[in-house]
């Protein structure tokens, strides 16, 4: 059975929300993140366009939300913003402390 992400923090912010969640990744076996804003609607129903941002081996699913200031431009436009963390932490996958562009 699947299990449901848990949410593990929520903020408000440009009149949205900027949501962090965990759940576990059958196909590479742990537990991830991904960050997820969603701006604020204009009526219950509405449906957004999503931005879905991929950083880098060496970022984490919070170095785009919390540096880049995106979601102010995501409110105003109103487009959802996901970004996933791309690189599972703490598997000691071999060869990933061989040089700083490989996870670690």
């Amino acid at each position: 059975m699947e299990e449901k992400p848990t949410e593990i923090s929520s903020s408000k912010m440009f009149g949205g929300y900027n949501r962090r969640y965990r759940h576990f990744s059958p196909t590479l076996g742990c537990s991830m993140t991904f960050t997820v804003y969603v701006p604020p609607p204009s009526s219950p129903s509405q449906k957004f366009p999503i931005l879905y941002w991929l950083s880098g081996l060496t970022c984490t699913d919070e170095n785009f939300i919390m540096k880049s200031g995106a979601q102010r431009a995501a409110s105003g436009e109103g487009i959802a913003l996901v970004a996933p963390d791309t690189s599972p932490r703490g598997l000691n996958v071999e060869g990933e402390a061989d040089s700083w562009d490989f996870g670690v």
